[in-house]
């Protein structure tokens, strides 16, 4: 895995882990709430992570852009299906998102180098 894959998932798990330590009612739930959200029920967990991928790029959030391109390639997108919701989200978010795009598709780019060598 390469190291800027290894290190986002290394300290998202680790500060997730310590923010759930705190046993903090309502950030538990509202962790539990985002799980459950994105799993398989009247919309496949595919396209959930395909929606919280346009929403995370609109919205500027380049860790929540990471998890789930890494959410996506799990779950077997093919880089023409990436780009598409990339020109979504630049469609609806305006050229401020160009540099989320860059970032992002460096990482998509990244993820897939990683699992082919």
């Amino acid at each position: 895995m390469s190291n800027n894959i290894e290190e986002f998932n290394t300290y998202r798990q680790r500060m997730n882990e310590a923010i759930l330590a705190e046993d903090n009612k309502i950030l538990k739930r509202i962790f539990n709430l985002d799980t459950n959200a994105f799993m398989d029920g009247a919309i496949p967990s595919r396209t959930k992570e395909m929606l919280g991928l346009v929403a995370s790029m609109v919205l500027r959030c380049d860790d929540c852009v990471k998890y789930h391109l890494g959410k996506c390639y799990e779950q077997g997108l093919e880089t023409a299906e990436v780009m598409e919701i990339f020109a979504l989200a630049n469609l609806i978010g305006g050229t401020i998102v160009i540099p989320h795009t860059r970032r992002a598709l460096d990482f998509w780019n990244e993820l897939n180098r990683n699992h082919e060598g």
